[in-house]
């Protein structure tokens, strides 16, 4: 799987852009503020459907402007799929595959599968749960329609009967309204909870690979699934915590509240690790990522690196650079300094000037 190439049009800083992508190693350096993340940020839209950064849709159309476009197109499985986006600030955004129009964001995802590696990534163990959350919610929606179904719905769900738990202080009539909402938040909370545990199941052996590789062989790294609730209490757990939930006006009980535990020596990461042992141990969990999708999709994922070299220690860097041979690979970096000491070659380097790609 491959991004062939993209064009914009009065996004962020980009006035008009077309540009094409190697197959495999692409560099886009420059001094901060250029464009260069912008441009990562436009690739990984045109597969989820939304930024990473969590900036709204009209927040990314170019200052001045009323419209963006997005033209994107990838290669998968022998054959071309076109991806185009267009947003309007003032109406819905439309997103079209092979000029097809689809109804929903979430039909965009898994046509293609990018992985994204940030420095705010490298924070995932010590940051709080949400943050562990997101990671496996981000990588299940792309490769599993039932996940991502079961995920939009708990979601509904649950925000429904967070408002009606808000209503019911106001109004006690109200309360036998709740076992609707509850019936349909055990359902879709059993599926998710028992998937998200087959997927750390998975991915612990990976994990742990990488891990000990990275550490030359010195740390051990034990992922788990911490589950806020087992599958099979979970119906139980939701009746008796209803009157704490009617107190608080909110769900207590559910996957909204799972968490992933790292422990090497069976020293907890996320509490007592090092700044250092968790930076390794978030890129051994990026990098099992794209092991993850390879083995669910039968294909490899598009890696997006935004800036991350920079803040890994040499060795650290020869290990993630090595292992980016069989993947199209997305670069931001402010110098070439990192590739030529590791004596790295790329296939195409960009350099970005404000917005604009001065060569390659």
């Amino acid at each position: 799987m491959i991004i062939k190439s993209i064009k914009l049009n009065n996004y962020r800083n980009y006035e008009h852009l077309e540009l094409n992508f190697d197959n495999n190693i692409n560099i886009l350096y420059g001094d901060n503020a250029q464009g260069k993340t912008n441009l990562l940020e436009a690739c990984y839209y045109s597969a989820i459907g939304k930024s990473y950064k969590g900036s709204k849709d009209k927040d990314i159309v170019r200052f001045e402007q009323d419209a963006l476009g997005i033209n994107t197109v990838i290669g998968k499985n022998n054959r071309d799929y076109t991806i185009d986006i267009i947003i309007n600030k003032n109406k819905k955004k439309i997103i079209k595959i092979d000029n097809v129009p689809i109804r929903k964001t979430s039909e965009l995802l898994g046509l293609l599968n990018v992985i994204l590696f940030s420095p705010e990534d490298l924070n995932i163990i010590k940051n709080g749960p949400s943050e562990r959350r997101r990671f496996i919610d981000s990588e299940l929606c792309q490769i599993d329609s039932i996940y991502l179904s079961d995920m939009i719905n708990y979601n509904k769900v649950l925000n429904n009967r967070n408002k009606l738990l808000k209503e019911i202080s106001v109004n006690n009539s109200l309360k036998d309204t709740l076992d609707v909402w509850d019936e349909q938040l055990i359902n879709y909370g059993k599926s998710i909870i028992k998937r998200r545990r087959e997927f750390i199941n998975e991915l612990k052996y990976y994990v742990k690979d990488k891990h000990l590789t990275i550490s030359g062989g010195k740390e051990e790294l034990i992922i788990n699934y911490e589950p806020n609730v087992d599958d099979i209490f979970f119906e139980d757990e939701l009746i008796s915590k209803r009157d704490k939930d009617l107190r608080l006006t909110q769900t207590s009980v559910g996957p909204h509240r799972d968490d992933i535990s790292f422990r090497i020596n069976d020293i907890d990461m996320r509490k007592f690790g090092s700044q250092g042992q968790q930076r390794c141990c978030a890129l051994s969990l990026k990098l099992s990522e794209i092991d993850i999708v390879k083995n669910n999709i039968k294909e490899n994922p598009v890696l997006l690196l935004d800036d991350v070299l920079s803040e890994l220690d040499s060795n650290r860097q020869k290990f993630l650079l090595n292992g980016l041979s069989d993947i199209q690979t997305i670069i931001t970096c402010t110098g070439l300094d990192d590739f030529v000491n590791n004596r790295f070659d790329a296939d195409k380097i960009f350099k970005v000037v404000n917005g604009v790609i001065e060569n390659g």
